[in-house]
């Protein structure tokens, strides 16, 4: 039985008495001290890759900032590796492939993912739900097909992803079996997040704004809506959310979706996606990310604005993507308390 439960009876749709919060990138980056484990690690994939240290700097803003949920301190790209597509994390430049997937042959050399690929996240899971005693739920994630497809065809962080974009013009086909073994495969991830400890689990489609909306109704959005199908089909009592980061275009597709929640970025007013997601939907977010570079006056003003624009509906606080790493953690906190001070029945 979990001490709070808020995240997941108001991911259900449930009344609750106040809204919950959690921070994207809220494991590491603002904290030192997730900064000293990381030094310890020597590497963010050394951290990733070592149950024990994930699952501390996984639990460090449930007990430093007094978040409503943990989420497990790892990566998106563990997936294409466990496909067997090794990547390396270079520092001030992102993820870098070795290897692309750009032909048959390319394609032949991957396999369908499982838990001997990403074995190290489901222990960091196991270990962190024990180590968490109840106190709060714990969000297992994966990054969505279209987003996971654009860094294995282009092989590194992309404004425009035109590689990967240019295969689903030049070579339809190949570029639909590659974004269905990654579905395949981040269903599979998924399913066993749940199996090891994950109350709640969350699709990235971080780079959902490079698509048209037809584009993205072709390409992305059938490999999330078989994905959340088959997790509710398996584990109908875990909560589902989708954030796809600038596809503001597609909400109304989105809130089609069998899922529970959808996140939004700080670009879409809370009024206007809920009448295009509908009220069947739980929404998350979406307080713009820069704003916790303001004062403590700043953040709780822009923080109260933007819970008083979700008033009216189901409602989890959020940022619009992550937390940048060079804020101060002061006003996180700020950020955190001034949602927990927002009773509903004040609203």
């Amino acid at each position: 039985m979990l001490q709070n439960d808020l995240l997941l009876r108001t991911a259900r749709g449930e009344r609750t008495e106040r809204v919950p919060v959690w921070v994207m990138r809220q494991a590491g980056r603002i904290l030192p001290e997730y900064r000293a484990v990381r030094a310890k690690m020597g590497s963010f994939l050394n951290l990733v890759k070592t149950p024990e240290f994930a699952c501390e700097v996984t639990l460090q803003p449930v007990d430093l900032l007094g978040v409503d949920a943990a989420i497990i301190f790892s990566d998106i790209l563990v997936l294409p590796e466990a496909m067997g597509l090794p990547y390396e994390m270079v520092e001030a430049r992102g993820p870098l492939f070795p290897s692309t997937v750009r032909s048959e042959s390319d394609m032949a050399q991957l396999r369908l993912a499982d838990a001997s690929g990403y074995g190290y996240v489901l222990d960091a899971l196991s270990m962190t739900r024990k180590a968490l005693a109840g106190r709060v739920p714990l969000i297992g994630f994966a990054g969505a097909p279209f987003t996971i497809y654009a860094y294995m065809v282009e092989g590194k962080g992309s404004k425009t992803f035109s590689v990967a974009k240019a295969m689903m013009v030049q070579a339809p086909e190949l570029a639909q079996a590659l974004l269905d073994r990654i579905t395949k495969s981040t269903l599979n991830y998924l399913l066993d997040q749940i199996e090891a400890g994950a109350d709640m689990v969350q699709l990235f489609d971080s780079w959902a704004g490079v698509l048209s909306p037809d584009w993205y109704e072709r390409f992305a959005l059938p490999g999330i809506r078989t994905i959340c199908a088959g997790i509710q089909q398996r584990h109908p009592q875990v909560p589902i959310t989708v954030f796809a980061k600038g596809a503001c275009f597609s909400l109304d597709a989105l809130g089609k979706l069998p899922c529970n929640v959808i996140g939004l970025d700080w670009t879409m007013p809370p009024q206007t996606a809920r009448q295009l997601v509908g009220q069947a939907k739980v929404l998350q977010g979406n307080l713009d990310p820069c704003v916790l570079y303001g004062n403590p006056d700043q953040v709780r003003a822009e923080t109260l604005r933007m819970l008083e624009a979700f008033r009216g509906g189901p409602h989890i606080a959020n940022l619009g993507h992550g937390v940048y790493p060079d804020v101060n953690p002061d006003r996180v906190k700020t950020f955190i308390e001034t949602v927990k001070e927002f009773r509903l029945q004040h609203a």
